[in-house]
This record gives structure tokens, sequence and C-alpha cells, in this order.
């Protein structure tokens, strides 16, 4: 029997959401009826059933009689965009701004979460979820082909499609693979899709999913669009977004255009998983191509919901997050929608977070929002006044200013920030200062952001007394972090000349803050400046040594100009190696005394020409592809590129960001060497010589567990796979993540058993994670301390109570290895 069920999502009741127990069924002149999800018995006419124009399959079996039902499902897939949906989003206005990181909205209206007064509302993802119901203003057909049991002309076969309905939904995925394997000669596509049809049915979704993979897989196997877009749907609602985007694939690779419930749903789902990293960027992207692939008009609640989370994002990219916010409003504006309130205040408060305010845009907006009805609130004030003064016009500010005060509800800290900083364009620092006097006044005491600003007006303005009075007062306050202030004194006292102050503030700073290649260039370029190289040796050194901190090309030219201009000629030599070695530009005038230098002892100055990793940088590498690093291949050049990633969100990596950055800075792509932030994605040139580790730990494209890796596994290279994609557990135990095969994570497990060390695995989806508990993580800890970071040795060392254990049987402990909601629960021994 062929199910197909025709449904107009216009009239539409609901559709039950991933925790609902109640299907929406299309209502043309009929009461709402809503049937069980799980129907066992359904006494109802034929008649009314037909009327309600929603088909129903009888299933018999030996012990009941059951009914399949036809529902609307929706497939969720991300990627970029393809060929014309690769573009920018055309927008209709013009942004003029450049990439700034900054608070969320929240933040920045209620003065960096030191006050919490006002909440905003988009429209949550919850509202996003429950609209599905409408999601669609078109009619689409889909098929699923389900023959009733008893309609097989075969005994043995309903037999055996009875047995696999019993036995599939027990088993794990391994076990469940092998068990349609063994059936493989006698299992058709329409047994298959029974199969995966009925798991769906018992909510077993994502062994339905295993078995439409397995289906894929088989010579006879043809795509249908019914199945995939029913368990896209199953899956985006459960928020399994990974596995539903596999199949969201598979429709797009079929040249089949998902529909818009199945857009919808993805885009849901992703944005009830922010937590996990590149989620908001995949849901913009489905959302685009919702628009732009599909030609759909999404409901006003997705609208909002993205917009909200895009607004309320910490970190990243706040021009790209324009641009999207832009994008947004553009759509809900064309489509006749409802602009809110709220979507105004957020898009105004995005332009003002960037560099150069486009301030045309900006009135725009003010402009339409009053046409709108809208009153600009507190938060668009607190906007405008960011915006103002950041192009110092004092005037528009102090405007602004008394708009704020007339309404009486509280000023944030940062609208005193921003008023500093308007006077501080203007040339006043004693006006600043003053505005900084009534913050303290008013709020009770000044912000973090509030010392940073006045810090920076007074160092400015070179008024060392206020400087040094001020920094005083920031750490009697206890307020943290200082290291922003402690910078700008330190330019200070170098442009000033005073270099005994500019010491002592730096020995200071090493006592209150965490260490900083700023702080450290600073100073190097004092002990170069008052000529006391043997120190200023010293100090490189020492930052060479430190992983945390480190050496770049600018603080390379201020010692290698030191020993030129003093005539220390191996010296200079020394660091001229290093410079190549590291591929760090040599400013011009440099390089000139350089050539005279080479010149007198017939040597000419040229780069390197051929490239080598050294043994650390092996041992490092093999670590860091263990914990995920992944490697690009051109088949036809022979050649490979290595892309580190690192998450913001990590503290771990924003300290191992550095350090890899450095310690691999000869084999990177050409950047700017004295940029003071270093990227979280970078990679590194194009290089037969990553041939080797392509071949062993990437083959055709995909990550694998290389089959002589404990000939590899060093305690330089464990350190390193622990830093990269470890983490310490709240008990105290240590978890590492790994991809590959089982094969060949049971390699790893023999390796680390090689070294008196136990271990548990689970695996979660395509990744497996080891874990290392009670004596087995401190006895880890022991071999890799010596080449763990020092910044990281306390965020990772395992419970006190692990490296203190006298060696007593201890009891099992169990460990929480679950990390997202997108994973399975199979558990690998």
């Amino acid at each position: 029997m062929i199910v197909t069920g025709t449904y107009d999502f216009s009239s539409s009741l609901s559709v039950a959401s991933s925790s609902s127990s109640t299907v929406a069924i299309p209502v043309t002149a009929f009461n709402v009826i809503s049937l069980p999800s799980n129907p066992k018995f359904i006494n109802s006419s034929s008649v009314l059933l037909r009327s309600l124009s929603f088909s129903l399959i009888r299933h018999r079996s030996s012990y009941s009689r059951r009914f399949l039902r036809r529902l609307s499902f929706h497939g969720n897939k991300t990627q970029f965009f393809s060929q014309s949906s690769t573009q920018t989003p055309p927008l209709q206005f013009t942004v003029n701004s450049t990439t700034q990181r900054s608070g969320t909205f929240v933040e920045h209206l209620t003065g960096i979460t030191e006050s919490a007064e006002e909440s905003y509302d988009f429209g949550d993802v919850e509202s996003a979820r429950n609209d599905i119901r409408n999601v669609s203003s078109r009619r689409f057909e889909t098929e699923v082909e389900v023959r009733e049991l008893e309609e097989l002309p075969e005994e043995w076969r309903r037999s055996k499609l009875a047995w696999l309905c019993k036995e599939v939904p027990t088993h794990k995925s391994v076990t469940l693979v092998r068990l349609l394997n063994a059936q493989k000669k006698w299992v058709r596509q329409e047994d298959a899709t029974y199969i995966a049809v009925h798991c769906t049915r018992i909510r077993e979704n994502e062994t339905g999913f295993r078995v439409y993979r397995w289906m894929t897989q088989q010579n006879w196997y043809r795509f249908d669009f019914g199945l995939a877009t029913k368990l896209a749907d199953y899956l985006g609602r459960e928020r399994k977004f990974t596995k539903c985007r596999e199949v969201f694939d598979d429709i797009l690779n079929q040249g089949r255009v998902p529909s818009e419930s199945t857009f919808h749903i993805l885009v849901v789902a992703y944005l009830s998983s922010l937590s996990v990293e590149g989620c908001l960027e995949e849901a913009c992207s489905i959302y685009n191509r919702m628009i732009q692939l599909g030609g759909y008009k999404p409901r006003l609640s997705l609208h909002n919901s993205l917009f909200r989370a895009l607004v309320g994002k910490q970190g990243g990219v706040l021009n790209d997050y324009l641009k999207q916010a832009e994008f947004i409003f553009h759509n809900v504006v064309t489509t006749g929608l409802e602009v809110q309130k709220d979507v105004f205040s957020g898009l105004i408060w995005l332009h003002s977070c960037q560099d150069e305010v486009d301030i045309d845009r900006v009135s725009s907006l003010r402009e339409e929002m009053k046409k709108a009805g809208f009153e600009e609130s507190k938060e668009v004030v607190v906007s405008l006044l960011r915006a103002y003064a950041k192009e110092g016009g004092v005037e528009k500010v102090e405007r602004t200013w008394l708009e704020l005060l007339d309404r009486d509800c509280g000023i944030p800290s940062q609208a005193f920030v921003y008023k500093m900083e308007a006077y501080s364009k203007g040339g006043d620092f004693a006006k600043a200062l003053e505005i900084f006097r009534e913050m303290e006044k008013q709020l009770g005491g000044a912000s973090v952001s509030g010392y940073h600003k006045i810090v920076e007006v007074v160092c400015k303005f070179q008024q060392v007394e206020f400087a040094e009075s001020l920094l005083k007062e920031f750490i009697e306050s206890g307020k943290k972090p200082m290291l922003p202030s402690y910078i700008e004194i330190a330019k200070m006292y170098f442009g000033l000349g005073l270099h005994e102050k500019l010491e002592m503030a730096f020995v200071q700073c090493l006592e209150k803050c965490q260490p900083s290649q700023t702080i450290y260039n600073i100073y190097l370029d004092s002990l170069v400046e008052i000529g006391n190289l043997e120190k200023a040796g010293d100090v490189f050194d020492e930052m060479k040594n430190n992983g945390t901190i480190n050496v770049n090309a600018r603080s390379c030219n201020t010692l290698l100009k030191g020993y030129l201009d003093s005539g220390k000629q191996v010296r200079a030599e020394r660091i001229y190696e290093l410079m190549r070695l590291k591929k760090y530009e040599i400013e011009p005038l440099l390089v000139e005394k350089l050539d005279y230098i080479k010149s007198l002892k017939r040597k000419e100055v040229k780069r390197p020409l051929s490239m080598k990793l050294s043994k650390e940088q092996r041992e490092v590498l093999v670590g860091l592809l263990l914990g995920g690093l992944q490697i690009e291949s051109d088949k036809e050049e022979k050649c490979h590129i290595i892309k580190f990633e690192f998450r913001e969100t990590s503290q771990a990596h924003l300290i191992l960001r550095q350090h890899i950055h450095d310690h691999f800075r000869e084999w990177l792509q050409p950047s700017i060497d004295l940029q003071e932030d270093i990227p979280f994605e970078f990679s590194s040139i194009s290089h037969s010589y990553f041939g080797f580790y392509a071949d062993h730990f990437w083959p055709k494209g995909r990550p694998e567990i290389p089959k002589l890796i404990h000939r590899w596994l060093s305690p330089h290279s464990l350190a390193y796979w622990y830093m990269y994609s470890g983490f310490r557990t709240s008990s105290g135990d240590i978890i590492l993540r790994l991809k590959g095969s089982l094969e060949g994570v049971e390699k790893v497990v023999k390796a680390l058993r090689g070294k008196s060390m136990e271990c548990r695995v689970k695996k979660k989806g395509k990744v497996f994670w080891i874990g290392l508990q009670g004596t087995n993580s401190a006895s880890f800890w022991k071999l890799i301390e010596p080449h763990v970071l020092e910044d990281l040795k306390d965020h990772l060392k395992p419970a006190p109570e692990s490296m203190d254990n006298d060696g007593e049987e201890e009891e099992e402990q169990s460990t929480n290895f679950d990390t997202s909601p997108d994973h399975s629960n199979d558990s690998v021994e």
C-alpha cells in the first residue's frame, strides 16, 4: 500500500514539538480532532477519516491490530550557500562598518552585567518551534511506500520482517549493522523502508536513521523523498541536528528542494543548541538558503528567534552579525510582517557596535521606528549615545544624555563610558574625569570598563599623576581585569621616557595580572631604548621560552635593531636566523644593515630553500591531529594544508592558540605579524611535507587513526592532545576526544594500557570519548605534566584526591561523557 498525504499547513491546527504528544490535523469545515501519537486502536469510521484527508495504514499482527499514520515531516541539514546561494545576502541597506568584538545587547544596556533592569523579547526559540503548525502557505505532497504485512505473499518474509521490527530497536549501532548485513540476501528496499517507518512510529528515531543509512549503502537503494523528509523531521524535533543534516544533504544531493517545514525545523534545532560552537552560523546559513534556494517566506517567529540569537551572541565578528540582522530585517519588511520594537532596538545597537558607525542608517531606522508608532526606549538612547561618542560629537552626546536623564529610569554604567569617550575625542580630559567622578557618585562605584576608559583618557593626554592615582584606586577596588590599564600606563611612560617607572609598572603588572605579550614588548622597547641589551636579551629569552607569551615580529625587530645599532653582530645574526626560521618580516632599514654585514662576510641574506618540521613540532602535530585538527589535500599537486581551529568559548584554547601560532609560525600563511590578536582559525602553507600526516591521519579526506599510532604516542603528543581536545570533569577525571574507527580507538586504548593506564571508552555519534579515572588520571597527568603549558596546569590538573591515592582499590566512578544533545548513547567496551 502507498501511504500518501496531502497537507495544507495554512489551515493546520498544530504539529507536535519534540516533546509533544499530539499531531495536528488539517481542518477545513470540521472541528478540531487530535489523535494519539502512538494509537493502538482507533475506532472511527472510514467516512470520517476520508473527510479529514488523512490516510492511515492498518497493520495486522498476531497480537493486535495497529495502524500506520501518514504525517508530514521535515528534513534538516546545513551547508553554506552553493553557487548563487554562497553569495552574501543581498541587502537593500548601506552598512559602513568594521569588525569589532563586544558584549551582548543586554550587557550593553545594563552596564556589562553589573545590573539587570529589563528583559527583551524578540520571540524565543520555543515559539518558533510551536509555530511550525503554520510554517507553510502552500501545499506539497510526500509519499512513503509501505505495504501491510498481510499483503506480502511470502509467509517467511512476513515472519522475518516481524522479527526484525522486534529485534532492530534493541541493538546498538554496530550490532544493528551486523544484524542487517546478515539479512542482505532477502531484504529489499520495501522491507527496509517498512522497518525504518516502524522505528519512527515507536519513537526509536535514531534506530530508524541507522536503518536508513544502511539502506543508502545498498546497491538496490533508490532515493525516497517521503522517507527522508519523515526522518529529518523526527530527528530535527529531537535536536539531533547532525544526523538531521545528513538526511538534509541527501535530499539536496538528489536535486530536490526540502520542504519549508524542513528548513524551519532545522533552523530551530540549531537555535536550540547555541551552546555548541558554530550552531548560530549554521542556523543563519539554513535561513538564507530557505529564502534564496527554496523561495519560502519564513514565519515571523523564526525571523525573531534568529534575530534574538544574533543580538544575544557573545563575541564573534559583529560586522557579520550586522549583515545577517539587516537581511532578516529586510525580509520581515518586504514580506509585510510586523516589525517588533525590540528588533529596531537590537538593529540600532548592532550598528552602534561598529568601529565606523553608519549614522545615516541609524537615523533611517529611527524614522521607521517612529512611523511604526514605537517610542524610543532607554536601550535605543544608550545605543545612540555610543554611536555619537564614536564620532566625537559632544553636542549630540549631550542632547542624548539629557534625553536619557529625562526618562528617569536609571543610567547604565556604559552610558558614562560613552560620554567619557566623546569628551576624550574632543580633547577635554578634565571633563572626562569629571564624568568618571559623577559615575562613582551615582552608581556607588565605578565599573571595570569605566576604570579602563578613564585611565586610557588620562594616559592619552600624558597626565602622569592622574593616571597613577586612578590606577591605585583601581587596584584598591579589587576589580579585574587590570591588564588594559597597565598597558596604557606603560605606553605613556615609554612615550615620556620614564623608563624606571615603566619597569616598576611592568613588575607590578606581572604580580597582579596574567602575562601578556603586549606588556612584554613595551618593556623590551624600553630596555633597548636605554641600551640595556643584556637585560633585553634575558627578557626576550623569557618570552621565547614561555609558551603563553612567546615572541613575535615586533619583539624580534626591536632586539635586532638594538644589536645592530650597538655592533653586536653575532647576536644580531642569531635573531636574524630565528626570524628566518619563523618567517617573520624584517623592517626595511634593518634589512639594509644586514645586507651590509653579510656582504662583509661575503654572505647573502636569503630565505631558507628547504623547510623541515622539528622533532618537537612533529610530536605536537600528532597530538593536535588526534584532537581533531583537519588536513585539506590537493591530489593533483600533492600538497596539503593544515587547518588550525580554536574555540572562542574554551579557556584552554585561548591560551593554546597563541602558543600554536608562534610554534608553527614559519609554516603558516602570510599574515600581518604585528597584529595583536591571533585569529581563532588559521591555516598552514600548502606543502608536500604534510603528505605523511595526510596519508596516515586523513586518508580519503576523513579522520583516521594510524595503524602505528602506538609508536607515536609520546608524552609530548599526549599533552597536546589533552590540551587541544580534552577536559577535566567536575569529579576530577580526564576525558580525551577522538575521531576515527573502532579498530583505531582500540589501538590507542592498548597503547595507553601499555603505559599502565586503564581507561573507559564511550561513543557519541561519530566521536569517541576516552575516560581516565582515579589513579589512572593521576598516572596520565604525571606523564604529560612537564609538557603542559604553565597557564593551563591549574585548569587541567586532575583532582587532588586522585594524585594522593595510596594505591588502594577504588570504587568505579561514573563519568558524564555527554557534551551536547546531538549524540547517541552508544557504549564501547
